[in-house]
C-alpha cells in the first residue's frame, strides 16, 4: 500500500514539473511573439550612430522609434524621422538597404525649399530653426518636393549627409517617427 502511495505521490510531482514546464514555455513563446509584433508594427529601439543630429540628438544616444500613426496621418514639417536609404543614397554611398538613418523633415510632398545666406526657406518663408547646431554654409537652390517624398536635413547642418546630396526620402522608406530617448540616463525624455 505504501508503494502505490508513493507511486502516486511521484506521479503526481512528475505530472505538476510537466504543467509548470508547459505553462514556462508557454508564457516564454507568448512574449516572444509579442515582442517581434511590438517591434514589428508598433515601436522599436534605436541608437545614433553618428553626429548629424547634434544638438538635439548626439551620437551614442538610445531611442524609441514608433511606428504606428504614419500608417494614419503623414508625416510633418518638424518630425524628426527614421527612414531606410533611398536608392540613390544606396548607389552613391554602398550603403546597405537595411541601415537607417534619421534626420528631421525640412520640407513635405508640395512644398518648396531653399537655402540662402545661411537660411532654410520653406515655402519661400524663412524657418525659425531653434534646434541647428549652426546655420548652413552652403547655398542651396529652390526646389519643389515631389509627391510621396519628404526632404530632410541634420540638425548639424555643417555636418550632415542629407536631402541637400542625395535627394528626397519617398515615404515608404520612412521606418517612424523619434519620439522618446531613453539613454543616457541624464536625457531621458520625449524628443
Amino acid at each position: 500500500m505504501a508503494s502505490q502511495e508513493n507511486n502516486a505521490k511521484t506521479n503526481s510531482a512528475t505530472s505538476q514539473l510537466w504543467k509548470n514546464i508547459r505553462e514556462n514555455i508557454t508564457l516564454v513563446a507568448i512574449a516572444l511573439f509579442l515582442a517581434f509584433l511590438i517591434r514589428t508594427f508598433i515601436a522599436e529601439p534605436r541608437y545614433i550612430p553618428s553626429p548629424s543630429m547634434v544638438p538635439t540628438l548626439y551620437e551614442g544616444d538610445r531611442l524609441v522609434v514608433e511606428k504606428i500613426s504614419y500608417h494614419f496621418n503623414q508625416p510633418h514639417f518638424g518630425d524628426i524621422v527614421v527612414f531606410t536609404p533611398p536608392l540613390e543614397l544606396q548607389r552613391q554611398r554602398k550603403i546597405d538597404k537595411d541601415q537607417a538613418f534619421i534626420k528631421r523633415i525640412i520640407a513635405t510632398p508640395g512644398e518648396t525649399i531653399s537655402i540662402q545666406e545661411g537660411r532654410v526657406y520653406r515655402n519661400g518663408q524663412a524657418i525659425q530653426e531653434n534646434y541647428i547646431a549652426e546655420p548652413p554654409n552652403q547655398a542651396f537652390p529652390e526646389i519643389k518636393v515631389p509627391p510621396n517624398e519628404f526632404f530632410v536635413m541634420g540638425d548639424n547642418r555643417n555636418n550632415s549627409y542629407d536631402s541637400r546630396y542625395w535627394g528626397f526620402v519617398p515615404s515608404e522608406n520612412i521606418i517612424g517617427r523619434a519620439v522618446f530617448r531613453f539613454y543616457p540616463v541624464n536625457k531621458i525624455g520625449v524628443i
